[in-house]
Parts: structure tokens; C-alpha cells; sequence
């Protein structure tokens, strides 16, 4: 049997409904679909393949591992895991910083949910739009009311303000709040930009509090803003951090930092994961990571983000570009990004609708002009047939 023979319905559970493309290669910035048609990827598998498809860097790095170890579970160490977690450190800036490996962005925030308990408090405070994963736990403090309405009752405490609203924020939390967990940019809410100093106010209300502060940085980190992870414009130094996507290159691997001595810590058997940090997938972060910082790729990022932004604010239809680097928002001036992110795809560009003003564009942060270009091309074309519809 050849998967051209294969039906997704017939197969696979209907929580994606069905694509309408299959993916069968990619390189670089482009993938071809099993007809051979090419696509310019400006989604990256939604802000995870850093260095886009078939990078050579993570590809060697990866098949070399597989060909030494695949995997050895969580009851003994490895090279990579102990590598990643020590580049990790460095990258937050705290030798002192502690690393829990897992496989995804909602496993992150589980395990962040769970050390929050430990101290001894129960409330969380979260923000509305926000997302957090699709976990009991993690649904629980996503700030998305169609998305959870299904799956009630969810966790008990937790409380939703405003995203931007320090006023809100600060009357929800009090010295019984465990953590006040927030994203840097809101990506699944459309990418949406916090006020400056919203960052900083949020650190001075969970030092006032006792409360953890922590940062979701599943969309926006490994250099996605053009910085590691989102938050360094603000000054500010989280208690804990989460990790995802990107992380792993392309492969799963998600993350659970501590930075400093506020945040508890596990004891053996308070929590594991039998993938986490898995060696094949750590050797494609570390590679990943090492290619980053020799290239200079994060200066790029920016480069590339202030490219993309001048060119599409004057277009007809677009009444504003947020985000940061690599992570930005087209907002529309009508609701057709369901219908342009469809005509995107016809004219062979991937790009993403969160709702239906915004598109959302994550690209591999490895992109050159030409690519700024060629997106640019066809997303006037696309958006000028979107407006005459």
C-alpha cells in the first residue's frame, strides 16, 4: 500500500479536520507537496523549524547521533542532554539556572504548573487570549474560552486578566497566587504586543507577592524575536522559563528552566518524562544552537523582520505588522485571513490565520531577502484577489 492510497479520514482522528496539502519534502525555505507542487514556507511548522528543512548542521548532527545512541530514557545521563542544558544556562545568563527536558511546549508549562504547587500556594494567574497547550493542566491556565469549553471542569484557582493590563494584574495577584504566567507576545492570539514596561511591571508585582513569575516562551524563544527568548528588551529576568518548538530544530523537545533561587525545586520522582531530552533530539538543538551564535543568525533576524515590516505596511488591506524579528502579525483591515492564508497556499505560500483579521508569519530565521521578496510578491498578489473576492 503507498500512502497516495491512504485517506486521512479513514486513518488519523478528526482534531485537524483534513489538510489539504501533504507535505512529502522540504529544503531550506520550501517544501513540495506529493505532487510535486513547491512551496515558499513562511510558518515553520509554526515557529519551530529554526534553521528550516534539511538544514545540513542539524541533519549531521543528528544522523551521527542516531548512529551512537537513540535513546536511554530519564534513569541515566547522556552527552547532548548535559551539552544542551549547560548552552541553555549561558543563553539565560545564570550558571545557577536549572533545566528540565520534556517533549512539547504543554509539557513545559505542566511542569511549571506542578512546581508551582510546591510552593506551597495554589492560585495561578493567567492572561485572556493566551495559550498555554492542550494538557488538562496547561488548558486550564489558556486564556481561550472556545477551546476549553469542551473539556470542563478544568483546574480550580485560576484566574484570567487582561494580557497588557498591569492595573488587572496586580489586583488578581496576592500573596496566595503560586505563579503569574504570561507570553511574551501572545502568538496564538494573533501576535499580539504587549505595552512597553509591561514585562518589568509584572516582575515588581510578583516580587511584591512572592509569586513566580513565568514566562511562556514556547513561540517566541530560541532566537524567534531576534533575541533568545522575547523578554530581554524589558530587562527583566523570569523566575521560570518554558521552551518548545523551536528548541529542538525541528525535532520534539521542550524545556522547563529555573533562573535564580525563588523557584522550588523538584525532588526525585516529583516528576519525569521518558523522551525528554532525548539524545537525537538534543544533538539537533545543540547543533542548531551552535550555528545560531557562529553565524551571527539573530542579527540577521533582525534584518530580515525590518525588511518584511516596511514592505508590507503600505499594502492596501494591511492596517498594521506587530510582533518582533521572525514572529509577526499582518493585521487586515477585514476579516479574510481565513480566505488569503487558502489563496496564500494556491499561489505556493504557507502562512497561518490565528483569527480572522490577523496572518500570522514565522519563517525559518535562516530566510534571505530574495525569499523577503519572492513572500512579498505573492502575498500582494494574493491579498489584492482576497480584497476583490
Amino acid at each position: 500500500m503507498t500512502t497516495k492510497s491512504i485517506k486521512w479520514s479513514e486513518v488519523m482522528q478528526n482534531n485537524y479536520g483534513t489538510p489539504a496539502i501533504e507535505i512529502s519534502r522540504g529544503e531550506g525555505a520550501y517544501l513540495w507537496d506529493q505532487k510535486g507542487k513547491k512551496y515558499l514556507d513562511f510558518l515553520g511548522g509554526i515557529s519551530t523549524n529554526l534553521l528550516g528543512q534539511a538544514h545540513p548542521t542539524v541533519s549531521k548532527a543528528v544522523k551521527k547521533q542516531i548512529d551512537e545512541l537513540g535513546h536511554v530514557s530519564n534513569l541515566y545521563a547522556h552527552p547532548q542532554g548535559l551539552a544542551l542544558a549547560k548552552k541553555l544556562q549561558r543563553l539565560v545568563g545564570d550558571t545557577s539556572a536549572k533545566v528540565f527536558f520534556c517533549n512539547s511546549g504543554t509539557e513545559a508549562n505542566e511542569a511549571a504548573i506542578k512546581l508551582s504547587r510546591l510552593t506551597g500556594r495554589k492560585k495561578i494567574v493567567s492572561t485572556l487570549g493566551s495559550f498555554h497547550g492542550r494538557t488538562i493542566g496547561s488548558l486550564s491556565i489558556t486564556g481561550q474560552e472556545g477551546k476549553r469549553i469542551a473539556f470542563k471542569p478544568l483546574l480550580n484557582d485560576v484566574k484570567f486578566v487582561p494580557y497588557g493590563d498591569l492595573k488587572s494584574l496586580s489586583k488578581a495577584v496576592n500573596r496566595r497566587t503560586a505563579m503569574v504566567i504570561v507570553e511574551a507576545i501572545q502568538g496564538e492570539n494573533g501576535v499580539v504586543v504587549p505595552p512597553v514596561g509591561y514585562l518589568k511591571g509584572i516582575r515588581e508585582i510578583c516580587d511584591r507577592t512572592g509569586a513566580l513569575f513565568v514566562i511562556d516562551a514556547v513561540q517566541t524563544g530560541m532566537g524567534r524575536t531576534g533575541n533568545w527568548f522575547g523578554y530581554e528588551s524589558e530587562g527583566v529576568v523570569p523566575d521560570v522559563i518554558t521552551l518548545a518548538k523551536g528548541l529542538g530544530a525541528g525535532l520534539p523537545l521542550g524545556a522547563m528552566i529555573t533562573v535564580g533561587s525563588k523557584a522550588p525545586a523538584f525532588k526525585p520522582g516529583e516528576h519525569g518524562s521518558t523522551f525528554g531530552g532525548n539524545p537525537v533530539a538534543c544533538a539537533a538543538a545543540n547543533a542548531a544552537i551552535d550555528y545560531i551564535t557562529s553565524r551571527n543568525v539573530l542579527d540577521e533576524v533582525k534584518i530580515r523582520s525590518q525588511e518584511l515590516i516596511k514592505a508590507l505596511e503600505p499594502l492596501e488591506g494591511v492596517s498594521d505588522v506587530r510582533g518582533s524579528g521572525l514572529l509577526l502579525g499582518i493585521v487586515l483591515d477585514n476579516e479574510i485571513a481565513n480566505q488569503l492564508a487558502q489563496l496564500c497556499a494556491t499561489h505556493g505560500l504557507l502562512v497561518n490565520a490565528p483569527n480572522s483579521h490577523v496572518i500570522r508569519i514565522a519563517p525559518p530565521l535562516i530566510i534571505k531577502k530574495k525569499q523577503v521578496n519572492e513572500f512579498v510578491k505573492i502575498f500582494s498578489t494574493a491579498l489584492k484577489e482576497a480584497i476583490d473576492v
